[in-house]
């Protein structure tokens, strides 16, 4: 049944191993320490784990300047380790996803090595080289302000180097068919070793055409789907997960009109508005977002998440809605970055304030989607804004009260635990939360079991129903014969609003609440009348809670008109 797809309906925990905890006392967390906090994951209801960059590297970009693929890092442990971690997942039922960094390595991968000490190597052409420094290299960097060029003659090769990151991390010519087939047995490898799929990293810019001569880049989709092609031969359910920042009107191109390219893409669009909307509680142009990144195959899923290991990126907000995010959520300049986005965690851009924290995950673990958690959200831990760049939000977990929130026994951890403030590890960790049954960390337990609960959300047909408050956000989703629908009141201020919920005859005459007792009965008029407190929210089941009785093998849609099963 195409329902078993395992990425439509789960819950992606992305987190850096060297974060997590430290068991061999080095000061950098390992394989070894993962695998003593597995049980945790399992019970917070995790489905996936993504995990960030873990190769062999120099570890100037935080692992994503990878200096041999076919390896584990030392700090982190070896590929035995690894294996047993991917065991221990399998054990329970948790699947793992690895980045795959394959648009750019490190400077001192042997490759990059030996096409500089030899034009007449065969990696050579592995990379992307010009004579003269190009006209337009201090155009395109990923980081401006950090960047000053994306070309850097190399002194021993008396060339030119393409990096469209840092100048660490030169561009692999991906174009080239050599390159194509090692990024193949790079794939292949981790998938015998137990990964069930791969983040891709940076995919436009994996797929664009580079070089000297190259004026505007020229996106090579086939490539997408000779890499979905590879997967599906060697293991049927792997699937990549695809970090592309593109604009709504090429999204299909990634997925691919046959369902042949990416499984899942993030949806960046979405992320976007929807801090837009928590910002200016205007949900219009979240609304607008949904429709516009609503087309998408069958088989295909977007990735839902608030925060990530980066920056938030408001590129795709118009001037005027950057500004009010910027003055809601990251007001001082040394909350910004790269002149496009805040380098904050969620928790203090929200304020600390539950309500709003518990508005924002309500809010994407109810959109389209897969609900995609970053480390220590679910427990509301902050930022060290005293840290460079995007590490302020790469801080170790907090576990305890014990030294270094019981992250590691080292005396000095490779990067500072948070231990002063409101969100020092004194008040903010595991422990603490897990004894009181109203903290972040058990809210965050029974919405992911919730979410799971709710397969609508992941694989239905979804209705935006249009109310004349624009701080109220009500959506209805319908698959199999049932239906659910999610109210959000994205102010501060209470509201009550009266809606309908579109469904023919008494369908939709009974709103079940699952999340408390305050169950809605329509009027004579088929009207719901909801009283909101400030950023509250409402999750129910349209009808009774016979719903699994009612459910078809087939789909109707709002009318009753039968469908394909997929």
């Amino acid at each position: 049944m195409i329902d078993d797809l395992w990425y439509k309906n789960g819950v992606i925990y992305c987190l850096s191993v060297g974060s997590y905890m430290d068991a061999d006392g080095d000061g950098v967390g390992d394989f070894k320490g993962l695998l003593r906090r597995l049980d945790y994951l399992h019970g917070l209801g995790i489905t996936t784990i993504w995990l960030m960059p873990f190769q062999t590297s120099p570890g100037r970009d935080d692992g994503y300047d990878i200096a041999d693929y076919y390896s584990v890092d030392p700090r982190y442990g070896t590929l035995g380790d690894f294996v047993e971690f991917a065991h221990g997942c399998k054990q329970r039922g948790i699947r793992v996803i690895i980045d795959l960094v394959v648009n750019h390595t490190s400077d001192q991968h042997h490759w990059f090595k030996e096409a500089r000490r030899n034009k007449s190597s065969p990696y050579r052409d592995w990379y992307v080289w010009s004579d003269k420094k190009p006209a337009g290299a201090n155009k395109g960097m990923v980081f401006p302000g950090v960047q000053k060029s994306t070309w850097t003659r190399d002194k021993e090769s008396g060339a030119y180097y393409f990096h469209r990151f840092y100048d660490f991390q030169p561009d692999l010519n991906t174009s080239n068919p050599h390159v194509q087939a090692e990024i193949l047995k790079i794939m292949g490898f981790w998938i015998q070793l137990g990964v069930s799929g791969f983040r891709m990293d940076a995919v436009p810019f994996v797929i664009a055409t580079k070089g000297a001569k190259v004026k505007k880049p020229v996106e090579q989709y086939d490539m997408l789907r000779a890499f979905r092609e590879f997967l599906q031969w060697r293991q049927g359910d792997a699937i990549i997960l695809a970090e592309a920042n593109v604009l709504p009107k090429t999204d299909m191109e990634y997925f691919g009109r046959d369902a042949d390219r990416m499984h899942m893409m993030f949806n960046f669009q979405v992320n976007q508005h929807l801090f837009y909307a928590l910002a200016s509680a205007d949900s219009r142009p979240l609304a607008k977002a949904l429709k516009a990144t609503k087309p998408r195959p069958a088989t295909a899923q977007w990735g839902l998440f608030l925060r990530n290991h980066d920056e938030l990126d408001l590129g795709r907000l118009t001037q005027s809605q950057r500004e009010t995010v910027f003055k809601a959520f990251g007001p001082d300049k040394d909350m910004q970055l790269y002149d496009r986005g805040i380098r904050r965690r969620l928790a203090p851009m929200l304020g600390g304030d539950r309500r709003r924290l518990e508005l924002a995950y309500s809010l994407m673990c109810t959109l389209p989607g897969t609900p995609v958690i970053r480390y220590g959200d679910e427990i509301a831990m902050g930022d060290d804004l005293s840290l460079p760049e995007r590490n302020c939000a790469r801080t170790p977990m907090q576990w305890s009260t014990e030294p270094h929130g019981g992250f590691t026994k080292s005396d000095k951890p490779a990067c500072p635990v948070i231990d002063k403030g409101p969100y020092g590890f004194p008040h903010v960790n595991v422990a603490k939360q897990r004894r009181d049954p109203n903290s972040m960390l058990n809210w965050t337990e029974r919405i992911v079991r919730m979410r799971k609960e709710v397969p609508e959300v992941g694989w239905g047909d979804f209705t935006v129903i249009a109310v004349r408050d624009p701080a109220v956000f009500i959506m209805r989703y319908d698959w199999r014969n049932n239906s659910v629908l999610f109210v959000h009141n994205l102010d501060e201020k209470p509201r009550e609003v009266a809606f309908s919920a579109g469904l023919p005859g008494d369908a939709g005459k009974l709103l079940i609440n699952l999340l408390a007792e305050d169950h809605s009965h329509a009027d004579k008029r088929g009207q719901h009348r909801v009283v909101l407190e400030p950023y509250g929210y409402r999750w129910y089941r349209v009808g009774g809670l016979d719903y699994l009785l009612k459910r078809s093998d087939i789909d109707d849609d709002a009318v009753g008109r039968k469908k394909h099963p997929s």
